[in-house]
């Protein structure tokens, strides 16, 4: 996965002359792009709001390739990018007691990783698509991960409300905010400090810019730091970015919030 640099960091993804200076140097890029956004369109025009918006693309592109939908082209890149994220939070605190919610869990990239070294119980998975979640228990059988039971929970919105308060340890929700727009994330983080447990934290990632805050079609957000932090103070969190997650070959940022002592 390419490097930020501090052009990558300062562009506008969704400028007209970005795009077509894109296309030049990608011209087999440009057929997959005029699809991605008919379908985006039409999507759109069935779907006003995000969410439905989003499980609507999940659906077609798990018809697809379930791993494709959640980001992994080949099956050795799922697997890389499912390790990357266990041993991240691995080194940083997770033990096996700890229990764990994870947010967009997907097909279980990492989550089966999670579950597996988990105590049985201690996992639960929420995501938008019905599909994905369908993807994610064949890829508990393939593990062999039935008698962890895991929790996995269809959701449509990111209140948490069916969840108790105070009890998760650790909060993990990889590659969402970068599909999410301001409003969806400021609800996530205007509810998520009510079911961290004391001493737990939140991580997630986003797709970080330097420049002007922009959108991709409907697909792809690109958001400040300083925006996100600022976000997460305001419903009483304390969030700083994760300098060591920078050296991973990931083009996505993180930062780590908690609640404020």
């Amino acid at each position: 996965m390419p490097k930020k640099t501090a052009a990558s960091l300062t562009a506008n993804r969704s400028a007209l002359s970005h795009r077509v200076a894109y296309a030049l140097r990608h011209p087999g890029r440009i057929a997959p792009y005029v699809r991605r956004s008919v379908r985006d369109a039409w999507l759109s025009a069935k779907h006003p709001d995000h969410v439905d918006y989003y499980r609507a693309v999940m659906a077609s592109d798990t018809g697809r390739n379930p791993e494709a939908a959640v980001g992994s082209q080949t099956h050795e890149r799922w697997l890389a990018l499912g390790a990357m994220q266990f041993d991240y939070l691995a080194e940083h605190g997770l033990a096996p007691g700890h229990r764990m919610l994870d947010i967009g869990c997907g097909n279980l990239r990492a989550g089966w990783r999670f579950i597996q070294y988990l105590d049985a119980g201690n996992y639960y998975g929420i995501d938008i698509s019905p599909d994905i979640l369908i993807s994610a228990k064949a890829t508990l059988t393939t593990y062999g991960l039935q008698d962890r039971l895991p929790h996995l929970t269809l959701t449509h919105d990111l209140t948490f409300d069916f969840l108790p308060d105070g009890h998760f340890d650790v909060i993990h929700a990889h590659s969402v905010f970068s599909h999410s727009p301001i409003k969806v994330i400021d609800e996530c983080l205007a509810h998520v400090g009510r079911v961290l447990a004391p001493g737990g934290f939140f991580d997630f990632t986003f797709d970080r810019t330097d420049g002007v805050e922009h959108a991709v079609l409907r697909e792809d957000f690109y958001y400040r730091t300083e925006t996100l932090t600022a976000l997460a103070s305001r419903h009483g969190l304390v969030a700083r970015f994760m300098d060591d997650w920078e050296e991973r070959p990931h083009g996505q940022s993180k930062i780590r919030v908690s609640a404020r002592p």
